[in-house]
């Protein structure tokens, strides 16, 4: 109940103290100029989501008409995360040097490469070259995209913007899908090279329009462009004050003094990446040590609970599910990407205003359930391969397509957001290429084996393996993740390095917050 009177009456500031605590000033609009820089920045990552969504489809084709093995072709599809690798952890000393903005740029010229060598592939070592480079492509944009996003976004919406990256990768998917679908009314040896290659024309407009994007502050303030930092830093926050105190903060991270208002200093040299790797896995602080598990975990999780093998070999899970002919198991697809699109798009809106645990920890219940639907599905059509069970089938699909929702309204997006939104700044480019590379060399590794391995213990075994990762990963995530809605990027230090006792510091933090607008209020309440 709101006990706050019309007007103040003389009465003293403290009976306005619990005010600031429990009614929090108005939500500002969402900056238009901050959701430009993030949908410029995250439209790179749609280069990975199509080559994810084509391959799924092209495979089919590429195994009828170059002959290979299925061995083979789960190396094919998987080994782009493993390229990807290069990529990210080259991106962030890249990001670093040249800055987060051309590093966008460089992403998108590699992906282009590669598509072409793919589209005019003769042969499957042919094939495995043009993964290699656009692999490399695709490394560098999952590492650049979420970084750039978060150091041009204010705290209020950066949940709903950071998650961007992921919008796109399942756009990608989607058009991926669709392109599949399309150019397998074409014959054979012209259809998959078609939908490999037609990758190429996006990432030429991607290279494009990134120009127009202005650079990252927390970058320009790194390399003592401190004018330029404090333009973007205008437009990009929410008001004058909260630019003032963004850049502050940026200044502090940086090691420039807080009284300095030149355009152009001389940064201290540790602010330009030396000895990162060093503070961030030989010697790191505890809060640090728990940045670093916290982000790592999150996306080794991501992957490891079964997304990369729905997604990619959807077309043999519904085989096994009863669904049998080519263009319908395209279509079965197209319907997944579709589902997986709509639920990220709803998350999106969601971020800012639930929170990031309440829907990682929910979305990952769900994945749960529908894991094991699905492997109970899979597992009875297998004993009864004599005959349909239409419910069986129905089952299939419906816990198929409840899977991917949950993914995509939580652990999907939120893996990348929460990655990141709070390594500090120093350590955030080379930080985020770690989490990246992780979350890439799981998702190869599996996409690697998930043949083998359905073949080893069943493909109803499989999924039941997942729902015990994922019930792992939800322990995980709530054990050690901290909440960080609303936090400053400079504000996560604090949050961090108590590992199983962050809800203690969280609740201390809050105290001192309390206190502090209480003692404001009673300010203006002597004015008064």
């Amino acid at each position: 109940m709101d006990d706050r009177k019309p007007e103040n009456n003389g009465v003293s500031g403290q009976s306005q103290l619990p005010i600031p605590a429990f009614d929090p000033p108005e939500k500002p609009k969402r900056n238009k100029f901050a959701i430009l820089c993030a949908v410029l920045a995250s439209a790179t990552t749609i280069l990975l989501g199509y080559d994810v969504g084509v391959m799924t489809g092209a495979v089919i084709y590429i195994k009828e008409d170059l002959k290979i093995s299925d061995v083979q072709i789960e190396i094919l599809v998987g080994i782009l995360g493993i390229y990807s690798l290069f990529g990210s952890a080259a991106a962030g000393r890249t990001s670093d040097w040249i800055g987060r903005r051309y590093t966008i740029v460089f992403s998108a010229g590699i992906f282009f490469a590669g598509a072409i060598l793919m589209g005019f592939a003769t042969n499957y070592a042919f094939l495995m070259v043009g993964r290699f480079v656009a692999g490399i492509g695709v490394g560098y944009a999952l590492m650049i995209a979420p970084v750039y996003t978060a150091e041009v976004s204010p705290a209020s919406s950066r949940g709903f913007l950071t998650s961007f990256p992921e919008v796109f990768i399942n756009m990608g998917i989607l058009l991926g899908y669709v392109s599949s679908y399309v150019f397998s009314k074409l014959p054979r040896h012209l259809g998959w090279r078609f939908m490999l290659g037609i990758g190429a024309i996006p990432s030429i407009f991607l290279a494009l329009i990134v120009l127009a994007m202005p650079e990252s502050p927390r970058w320009l303030v790194m390399q003592g462009r401190l004018g330029e930092a404090k333009q973007v830093l205008d437009k990009t926050s929410d008001s004058k004050e909260e630019a003032q105190l963004r850049l502050a903060d940026i200044k502090e991270a940086a090691g420039i003094p807080e009284n300095c208002e030149d355009d152009i200093v001389q940064v201290p040299q540790r602010s330009h990446g030396e000895g990162v790797w060093k503070e961030l896995l030989l010697y790191p602080t505890p809060s640090v040590r728990h940045v670093l598990i916290a982000a790592t975990g999150i996306q080794f999780f991501q992957q490891s609970s079964g997304i990369a093998a729905v997604v990619l070999y959807s077309p043999r899970i519904f085989e096994k599910a009863g669904i049998t002919k080519n263009t319908d198991k395209l279509l079965a697809t197209i319907a997944v990407g579709t589902t997986k699109t709509l639920f990220i798009l709803v998350a999106t809106f969601l971020l800012d205003k639930i929170g990031r645990r309440p829907l990682l920890l929910s979305s990952v219940a769900g994945m749960i359930v529908s894991l094991v639907g699905l492997g109970t599905g899979l597992t009875v059509i297998d004993h009864h391969s004599d005959h349909k069970l239409t419910w069986a089938i129905a089952l299939c699909i419906f816990t198929i397509l409840s899977f991917v929702s949950f993914f995509s309204i939580g652990l999907g997006p939120i893996a990348w957001v929460y990655s990141s939104e709070i390594f500090p700044l120093r350590l955030r480019a080379q930080g985020s290429s770690l989490a990246v590379a992780v979350n890439t060399v799981t998702s190869g590794v599996l996409s690697m084996t998930f043949i083998s391995l359905y073949k080893t213990i069943t493909i109803g075994g499989t999924c039941f393996l997942f729902a015990g990762i994922a019930s792992v990963a939800w322990v995980f995530f709530y054990t050690l993740l901290p909440e960080t809605q609303g936090r400053t990027l400079e504000e996560m230090n604090k949050i961090f390095g108590s590992f199983f006792k962050w809800r203690a510091t969280m609740i201390e933090l809050k105290k001192n917050e309390a206190q502090r607008n209480g003692e404001i209020t009673l300010s203006g309440g002597a004015v008064n």
